[in-house]
């Protein structure tokens, strides 16, 4: 039985309120009906696809926002949704493709324009990002987060004066936005006579909005006075900074760690020595360990060599594992996901991993993924594509724990706002990585940050051998890589290779007492 357009709107309607309030089940029953009723109609599938979103099952939105493309042909907001769906599940050929079908429909509205730059950000592509933001500048866009999105394009294809040029002008409309001052502290090094250091301490004392924009400003104050040689006022904002970024946090740090233990005890050595039919393709290269430990210089380094492509950070091996455990738990709702990772099928789950990883870096042999969480997955990694190579940033404990620290990160590295959590974790990292050599012994290179910058030649000739690779020599010269950097060291990688932050913590060993202290209490340092 048809029903009245003036009704049917009037469910959606009703749907979606109930999505706000998180009555799942109850705008589950509506989708459920709603499709019965009119399943060729946008706005219905469109509703049911932002249900199935809702209970996390992109799976099942996806071809729903498929369908309610199709049944609305051109309609940006519809394809711009589509594309995101589609990068989630790493489809990333299909994500361009529904992308440049939004641009031809956008015109020149800028709020769409924003959203087009903003879906290639997201694949990214800082180039296309970069673009399409300008156009929606240029078409009368008045917001001033647009200035920071471009701020952050320009930022990650190493245009720092105009990212400099479109934080200040965002800056004029939004005087309290941290994470402005958090970004254009990094730009550059701060010098004497250019800084933003008396800036920052008046934005500071007349008040900032939340807890979140205080530490990002407190941050960006914390480098700049690094920057000028300031330690103790460097750290005391360092200190306030943390303190306020972690108030702001709900992170359980105990279950995190209790999580990376649990891996290490369920992938032990009989295990990794159980037979298993992984996905045989050659190419994938990883670089695991923790942030700001020199990931992102061997990348680039790596990237400079003819054969190899960036992929980026990629989070698509956990969301492909992730996906798979969900699936095995819904057969077998009593299984955790550790328990599930122990019987998944690490063939279509290398496939998977693949597959989205090439579209992430077309037309090369090799590729590398540059995701440093990626290490807790390392024994996976290794059934799942036995031929991939990983290779592993190993940095004194005490500089890599403050490189860490001293770095706000945003919605990533929770543990890294108290120095007691972050001392724990990095306690927990290092047992896992410990035990993945245990059990695979052979299968990660670890390559130590410290013997990098100080012979980048000896390194880099250990990093190709193990990678199949032939010499060349750009592979010398990162500084020289003009590809876009998508990562917090943007800036950093593009200077010459140094050795000016071996024993960088020395400076601020006073504040840095309670890490020290719980890395001795778990052995990792001595006293």
């Amino acid at each position: 039985m048809e029903i009245p357009k003036p009704q049917l709107r009037s469910k959606i309607a009703y749907g979606f309120s109930l999505l706000q309030q998180a009555q799942m089940a109850a705008a589950e029953e509506l989708a459920t009906e709603l499709l019965a009723l009119a399943d060729q109609d946008a706005e219905v599938l469109f509703f049911a696809a932002e249900v199935k979103l809702a209970a996390q099952d992109i799976e099942a939105a996806l071809p729903l926002m498929l369908k309610a493309c199709a049944a609305a042909p051109g309609q940006p907001q519809l394809l711009l949704k589509l594309a995101r769906l589609q990068m989630a599940q790493r489809l990333r050929t299909d994500a361009r493709r529904s992308i440049a079908a939004a641009v031809t429909a956008a015109g020149r509205d800028p709020k769409l324009l924003w959203e087009i730059g903003d879906a290639y950000a997201r694949l990214d592509d800082p180039v296309q990002a970069q673009h399409y933001l300008d156009a929606a500048l240029m078409a009368g866009c008045s917001d001033a987060r647009l200035r920071f999105d471009l701020a952050k394009a320009c930022f990650f294809r190493g245009e720092f004066e105009a990212a400099e040029q479109h934080l200040e002008r965002m800056l004029a409309q939004m005087p309290k936005a941290g994470h402005a001052l958090y970004l254009r502290a990094t730009l550059r090094t701060q010098t004497a006579d250019r800084n933003h250091v008396q800036d920052l301490r008046t934005r500071l004392e007349s008040g900032m909005p939340d807890a979140a924009m205080q530490a990002a400003a407190c941050y960006a104050l914390a480098k700049e006075l690094e920057d000028l040689g300031n330690a103790d006022a460097s750290f005391a904002a360092l200190s306030e900074g943390a303190a306020a970024k972690r108030a702001s946090l709900r992170y359980d740090a105990a279950v995190e760690r209790s999580t990376l233990d649990g891996v290490r005890a369920a992938w032990g050595h009989a295990e990794m020595q159980k037979a298993s039919t992984g996905h045989g393709e050659h190419g994938a290269i990883f670089i695991v360990g923790m942030p700001r430990t020199g990931t992102t210089l061997v990348e680039r380094m790596l990237t400079q060599h003819q054969q190899v492509r960036s992929a980026g950070e990629l989070l698509d091996f956990g969301h492909a594992l992730s996906a798979a455990a969900r699936r095995l738990i819904g057969q077998q709702a009593q299984l955790t996901p550790i328990a599930a990772s122990l019987q998944i099928d690490f063939s279509k789950l290398g496939r998977d991993y693949m597959r989205g990883a090439r579209e992430a870096a077309p037309e090369s042999d090799y590729f590398v993924d540059k995701m440093p969480v990626n290490y807790m997955y390392c024994g996976l990694i290794r059934k799942a594509l036995p031929n991939a190579k990983i290779i592993h940033l190993v940095r004194e404990p005490m500089d890599s724990c403050y490189a860490v620290f001293k770095t706000h990160f945003g919605q990533a590295y929770h543990f890294s706002y108290d120095q007691d959590e972050l001392a724990a974790y990095f306690a927990t990292y290092q047992r896992l990585m410990r035990h993945w050599h245990e059990v695979m012994p052979g299968q990660i290179l670890d390559v130590r940050y410290e013997s990098l910058v100080d012979n980048i030649e000896h390194e880099a000739r250990r990093i190709l051998e193990f990678c199949g690779l032939q010499w060349q020599d750009a592979v010398l010269d990162p500084s020289g890589n003009q590809r876009p950097a998508t990562t917090a060291s943007a800036a950093q990688v593009r200077a010459p290779v140094h050795a000016r932050s071996v024993g960088n913590w020395r400076k601020y060993e006073t504040g840095l007492a309670p890490l020290k202290a719980r890395l001795i209490a778990e052995g990792i340092v001595k006293a």
